[in-house]
């Protein structure tokens, strides 16, 4: 298997519309098996061995048959980078035609960000808003940045404002006014999700296909923590962005719109994954041809993410893979 996804390597850098996670092109590294196109595309600084999930991600996409889904679109939501004053809100919001769930960044300048949830309140008044903070506030600075933040309205709920999962029990304890809490990085940084008790620490489970090693393994994730879920990408490309909605597409419940339209962030992806009425239907295409050729990494780049797949192969990916009976 190995080899075959080393001769089928393909890799383009997508430029972003604005930086996101300080990110301004997304490097994608594709691989096409029989069953479609896998991405693997981890931040460049990841080890390795954070590499592995989305690199068994990637496989499952490409070698295995995804399970049967049970809807046809899927409802999704805005994604506001961490930018600001009222154009460029404004401007954002309207990549995300008919959205009315808005995930806000913030934890880097609490002014800032305070102003950018106010701002798309006003452009939207009856937008539900969820904050993505990244882990990034003590206890104590979410205490007080989500007090004055339900001054201004209420919002859908918090993805991890803090880091460690004694830092969540302590915040749900002290919260004065009910919030609702998702778990991200506590989840899929974790070196065994299944081994998590999260209980009294988070209320929603946030589900990213290739940090958490694909469709099986988030469901197994889903089933073990029994707690509603959202899912998210991770600033994927169309071929990744569509098996997150292979995913959503299988839950029995989804009760909220899914972190699936990052695509609007880039100003070219692989192929079009519409936003029609807040919603993208779920479908798999095929790469363009034209964008294939027109934003591939040069041979020196090629080559060190080729290295790259194969230190992430050793490092655990290959027991993975034998363990779910993919080799052949």
């Amino acid at each position: 298997m190995l080899d075959s996804i080393l001769e089928s390597i393909q890799v383009v850098a997508l430029p972003t519309k604005t930086s996101f996670r300080s990110v301004d092109t997304r490097e994608v590294l594709l691989i096409q098996g029989p069953h479609g196109w896998g991405e693997f595309s981890p931040f460049v600084e990841y080890t390795p061995r954070e590499c592995v999930p989305w690199l068994v991600s990637a496989i499952e996409s490409a070698y295995v048959s995804p399970p049967t889904k049970i809807r046809e679109w899927i409802p999704v939501n805005a994604t506001m980078p961490a930018v600001n004053g009222e154009q460029a809100i404004a401007e954002v919001l309207s990549w995300f035609p008919g959205c009315t769930s808005v995930k806000v960044k913030v934890g880097i300048d609490n002014a800032q960000d305070l102003a950018r949830i106010e701002i798309v309140r006003q452009l939207i008044p009856n937008a539900k808003i969820r904050l993505d903070v990244n882990g990034n506030w003590s206890v104590e600075q979410a205490l007080e940045i989500l007090e004055k933040v339900s001054e201004l309205g209420s919002i859908e709920f918090v993805e991890q404002p803090c880091a460690t999962e004694s830092e969540l029990r302590e915040l749900k304890n002290l919260l004065s006014t009910p919030i609702l809490i998702a778990g991200d990085e506590i989840i899929r940084k974790s070196i065994d999700p299944l081994a998590l008790n999260l209980d009294a620490a988070i209320d929603i489970v946030a589900l990213k296909v290739a940090p958490l090693g694909g469709i099986k393994n988030c469901l197994n994730i889903a089933k073990h923590f029994q707690k509603p879920v959202v899912v998210s990408s991770a600033l994927d490309s169309a071929v990744g962005i569509s098996y997150g909605l292979k995913l959503a597409s299988t839950l029995s419940q989804l009760p909220y719109a899914c972190g699936l339209a990052t695509g609007a962030l880039l100003a070219i992806d692989l192929y079009e994954l519409p936003i029609v009425n807040g919603a993208i239907k779920v479908n798999s295409m095929n790469p363009n041809p034209q964008i294939l050729s027109e934003c591939a990494v040069s041979g020196n780049r090629l080559d060190w993410w080729r290295d790259r797949v194969r230190q992430t192969w050793s490092a655990g990916a290959d027991k993975w893979v034998t363990k779910e009976g993919w080799l052949s």
